[in-house]
């Protein structure tokens, strides 16, 4: 898998390379291989094996992100390799190293012939660039109903159950003014001026958000990108600035939404002003149960396997369950899946030894 570069694309490639391995059982009453396209290239993958009035579903993320300075790696990205018990590779950790786990799971139950119960993979695109697979997959039904949803994603080598997650806001917002000669600006309308006191008031606004979630702690507000103006002797007619928001359960989505148009809408009523605001893609804060009936399963599982007992905690950054929670029927998500904290950088890698306990 780790060969295919599946950066945000060619998905496809990955799906079929899952799914030729399910391909000698599929003829079993017991299997079922779903290819559901996004886009041309851009296939998810849904495998159910097994019987049962209940489904436990498992989910990973076929793309990954970009290599990045190819100069900063040690070897190929895309060629995995072995050095020193870990494989280098981009997608070893997040996480092609979680999907490939869960695909060996379901293979050795499958030719062992005894599957414990009814389980569903469900394998997605676009989780790095905004759950669109997983959107595409709720929607469409497939993770209904399920007792339970595991995703794979990278916990701290697994020793960590992650219950709960940070939502995700994108924001671009764009002022319009008047361009003119800087030695004549009353003839101007200046965008940038207009941007920097939004920019100045959402500072204050983010910071009345101020509960604290006892894992993932508080709502935090990045302004990242800030664009504007033509030339220097002009006045400004555009400019731009994008923010990053990430949510806790305590604060929807909708409040941060309300909160930010009232702004825009308050600075529009002064002369000049024309502001516009977007949302990118956001993602819902997750929530969970340290003492979910999955949460109990997991950790008797854990101890059965490693010597250390497995924390439950949250995690920063955002994944499939913002969009997986919002499937019909009452069931925990959690994260836990092989990994380090090596993803999104050069030489990314997994170790050999804990991939090879993961399953």
């Amino acid at each position: 898998m780790i060969a295919i570069d599946s950066v945000n694309d060619k998905e496809a490639e990955v799906a079929d390379y899952i799914a030729s391995l399910f391909t000698p059982y599929k003829d079993r009453e017991d299997v079922e291989i779903q290819q559901i396209p996004y886009t041309p290239g851009r296939n998810n993958l849904v495998v159910t094996i097994g019987k049962g009035s209940k489904i436990l579903g498992f989910s990973g993320h076929e793309d990954v992100v970009d290599a990045g300075d190819l100069s900063a790696w040690d070897s190929d990205p895309y060629k995995a390799e072995i050095r020193d018990g870990k494989l280098y590779g981009r997608g070893a950790t997040d996480m092609k190293g979680g999907l490939a786990a869960l695909v060996i799971m379901m293979l050795e139950f499958l030719e062992a012939d005894n599957t414990p119960g009814k389980i569903r993979l469900l394998a997605t695109v676009g989780e790095e660039t905004g759950e669109y697979g997983a959107a595409q997959l709720t929607r469409e039904g497939y993770a209904d109903g399920l007792a339970g949803l595991i995703i794979a994603e990278p916990c701290d080598e697994m020793q960590e159950i992650g219950i709960s997650a940070k939502g995700v806001i994108d924001y671009t917002v764009t002022a319009s003014g008047k361009g003119a000669h800087s030695s004549k600006p009353d003839e101007g309308v200046n965008a940038i001026d207009h941007l920097i006191d939004f920019a100045n008031e959402v500072r204050s606004l983010m910071a009345k958000f101020d509960k604290v979630d006892p894992v993932l702690g508080k709502l935090t507000h990045v302004q990242s990108v800030f664009h504007g103006g033509e030339q220097i002797n002009s006045v400004p007619s555009k400019a731009k600035m994008k923010g990053n928001i990430r949510t806790i359960p305590a604060y929807p989505n909708q409040v941060v939404f309300d909160a930010l148009d009232r702004l825009i809408d308050q600075l529009n009523q002064k002369s000049g002003y024309d502001l516009n605001i977007q949302y990118i893609f956001p993602e819902e804060a997750v929530s969970g149960d340290s003492d979910s009936s999955l949460v109990r399963l997991i950790k008797s599982v854990h101890a059965q396997i490693y010597s250390a007992p497995v924390k439950v905690g949250g995690k920063s950054g955002a994944s499939d369950a913002s969009e997986f929670l919002h499937a019909e029927g009452d069931f925990s998500i959690v994260q836990m899946g092989p990994g380090n904290h090596t993803e999104h950088q050069s030489n990314e890698n997994i170790a050999l030894e804990e991939f090879l306990s993961s399953y």
